[in-house]
C-alpha cells in the first residue's frame, strides 16, 4: 500500500516537472499579484491586518490556480481509467493528497517570501509560530481541495466550479489562518493560541477522513 502511494506521488511529481503547468502558472500569478500590490500601495504603510489579508488572498487564489489540476489532468489526458486499473483508490487518493500538500506548501512559502522581500512592513515577531501556521494551513488547504478536484474532474466548467465549491469548505481555515498569522506577527506565544492550532489540525484530519470515505463514490462515478 505504501509503495503504491509513493508510486502515485512520484508519478505526480514527474508529470508536474515534465509540463511545469502548476508551478509556472502559480509562480507567475503570485509574482504578478505581489508586484501589482507593491505598485498600488507605493509609499503607503500597511498595517498587520492588511498585510495578512493580502497574503491569504494570494494563498487562496494560488491554491485555486494550482490544486484544481490534480484529477482534472487525468481526465484531460484520458488516463483516469488506466489509473483505476493499475492501482487501488486508496493509493490514488493519498498519493494525490501528498502531492497537493507538497504543492500547497511550496506555493504558500513562495508567496510569503515574496511578500517578505517586497514589503518592509511585514515584521514577524514569532517565526516558529508563523511557519507552523503556514505549514498547517497548507496541509488544510490541500486536504480541503483534493476531493473537490476529483468531484469536478468530469464537469464542463471545471475552472469556475473549483473555487465556488472550495470556498465554503476553506472559509473556517481562512478565518483561523488569518487570526493565527496575525498572532504570530504580533509575537503571541504558542500557549496562548494552542486551542486554535488544535482546531485547524482537527479540521484538517476530519476533512481527510471524510474525503477518504467519499472518494470511492466520487472517483468511480
Amino acid at each position: 500500500m505504501i509503495k503504491s502511494i509513493i508510486s502515485i506521488l512520484q508519478k505526480e511529481i514527474l508529470s508536474e516537472f515534465r509540463t511545469r503547468y502548476a508551478i509556472s502558472t502559480v509562480a507567475l500569478f503570485i509574482l504578478t499579484t505581489v508586484v501589482m500590490i507593491v505598485f498600488s500601495t507605493a509609499g503607503e504603510k500597511l498595517n498587520t491586518q492588511i498585510l495578512t489579508a493580502l497574503l491569504w488572498i494570494i494563498m487562496f487564489f494560488g491554491a485555486m490556480t494550482a490544486l484544481a489540476k490534480s484529477f482534472v489532468s487525468e481526465e484531460e489526458r484520458g488516463t483516469s481509467l488506466l489509473l483505476q486499473i493499475i492501482t487501488n483508490n486508496t493509493s490514488i487518493f493519498f498519493g494525490k493528497l501528498l502531492f497537493n500538500i507538497i504543492l500547497s506548501i511550496s506555493i504558500n512559502f513562495f508567496a510569503f517570501f515574496l511578500m517578505l522581500i517586497f514589503f518592509n512592513d511585514l515584521l514577524i515577531k514569532n517565526y516558529s509560530l508563523f511557519f507552523s501556521v503556514l505549514l498547517l494551513s497548507s496541509i488544510a488547504i490541500a486536504s480541503s481541495t483534493t476531493l473537490i478536484s476529483a468531484l469536478i474532474a468530469k464537469a464542463n466548467s471545471k475552472n469556475a466550479l473549483f473555487p465556488i465549491l472550495s470556498f465554503p469548505i476553506l472559509l473556517p481555515i481562512i478565518l483561523l489562518g488569518v487570526e493565527l498569522t496575525v498572532s504570530s506577527i504580533n509575537g503571541i506565544e504558542f500557549k496562548e493560541i494552542y486551542k486554535d492550532i488544535n482546531l485547524i489540525i482537527s479540521y484538517s484530519g476530519l476533512l481527510i477522513l471524510v474525503s477518504y470515505y467519499l472518494f470511492d463514490y466520487v472517483w468511480k462515478d
